[in-house]
């Protein structure tokens, strides 16, 4: 095992039924101090992973090693792992010092030593001042900090998040997502984290696991996985992706891509890394709303923009207003709709049934697969 890695999935599957697998030949590094974030629809296998790290769960075939030493054969409370699960979890007879003091009780540690810790990572979660109080009485926002207090005390080397903010209201799950990387930096533990929401993904991960059917589609960081999916599957399912079928007809300007669009237009574009792709092949093509423009007509196209070549006819179909931005839906001549993100300015020059013209650079649209 490489010195930086600190968990080890080496080809284990899971199955519940011995038919389907909810986890397939998985082989995952997971790295000393990374905030790692496992992404997915439900049932894409993300928690399947997560319990079996966690020893809830046994791999049906393969291994898993912890700092060198396999772990899987081992029951969860020799693993040394902290998990903080969606719905806290907490013993609601103990306050909440006791609820946090309980994991280092299980480890015989002595009183004092237990007193300084409580206390500590009742500071380093801002709850000093609620030691005394019972879960009933505090909000779902402080009840899940107890939590993570209490996966935090004994100092494991990985701590497991099952969706913990998945309970709490935006706002409050906004505010402790700062605190979760917050917490990440300070103490450099290695975190492991399951959600469903592309944004919290995003926000606070230094890599992202996108899972599918049990397998994991692509892994990288937060700003390769959005400006470099590797597929239609992870371009869509992490953030919004205008979707273009078409062909590639050769190789054009500086070693871009030259495709017909099936939505009636030639375009240059850059192929997706890994992507192995040929002349003749059928492909989908991405370009990503924030990315794409409008104008009322090809008249208005900027000079620099060719005519005809990397540009497509619509008619606005709705504008819907997100706070800091519209989003406005196109109605193409083939039917598909194609979204085009707007500033608050820009949205003033359109209106529903307006006839206009989406376009985009050429840089900012990626071939990203093969089709049949």
């Amino acid at each position: 095992m490489e010195k930086d890695i600190l968990v080890q999935f080496k080809n284990v599957s899971k199955t519940y039924d011995g038919d389907g697998l909810a986890v397939r030949n998985l082989d995952l590094d997971i790295r000393k101090g990374e905030f790692l974030t496992l992404l997915g629809p439900s049932g894409s296998g993300k928690t399947t992973t997560l319990m079996m790290l966690a020893g809830f769960e046994t791999p049906s075939d393969g291994s898993i090693w912890l700092s060198g030493k396999r772990i899987d054969t081992l029951p969860p409370h020799r693993r040394g792992i902290g998990v903080v699960f969606q719905q806290y979890a907490l013993f609601p007879h103990m306050t909440v010092a006791e609820n946090i003091a309980y994991p280092l009780l299980c480890r015989k540690m002595p009183k004092h030593e237990i007193r300084e810790k409580v206390r500590g990572a009742l500071e380093l979660v801002q709850l000093a001042d609620f030691a005394n109080r019972k879960p009933n009485q505090l909000s779902g926002g402080q009840q899940q900090r107890v939590a993570l207090s209490r996966a935090l005390v004994f100092e494991p080397s990985i701590v497991l998040m099952d969706e913990p903010l998945g309970a709490l209201d935006r706002k409050l799950r906004e505010t402790l997502q700062i605190e979760i990387r917050r917490i990440h930096r300070e103490l450099k533990v290695t975190i492991v984290y399951v959600t469903h929401d592309q944004n919290e993904a995003l926000t606070m991960s230094d890599r992202i696991a996108v899972y599918r059917n049990g397998e994991i589609s692509q892994i990288d960081t937060p700003d390769a996985i959005y400006g470099n999916p590797r597929d239609a599957y992870v371009a869509t399912f992490v953030g919004e992706s205008n979707l273009l079928p078409g062909m590639i007809e050769g190789v054009g300007d500086g070693g871009a891509l030259r495709v017909a669009l099936d939505a009636g237009t030639g375009a240059e574009a850059l192929a997706a890394d890994g992507a192995a792709l040929e002349k003749g092949m059928r492909i989908v093509a991405s370009v990503r709303p924030e990315n794409a423009k409008a104008c009322a007509s090809l008249d208005d196209l900027p000079s620099t923009h060719p005519i005809g070549f990397g540009c497509l006819e619509g008619v606005v179909a709705d504008l819907m207003f997100l706070g800091e931005q519209y989003r406005m839906s196109v109605s193409l001549s083939n039917g598909q709709i194609f979204i085009v993100k707007l500033s608050i300015g820009e949205s003033s020059r359109f209106v529903i049934g307006q006839s206009i013209v989406v376009y985009w650079d050429k840089t900012d649209l990626k071939v990203l697969e093969a089709v049949a």
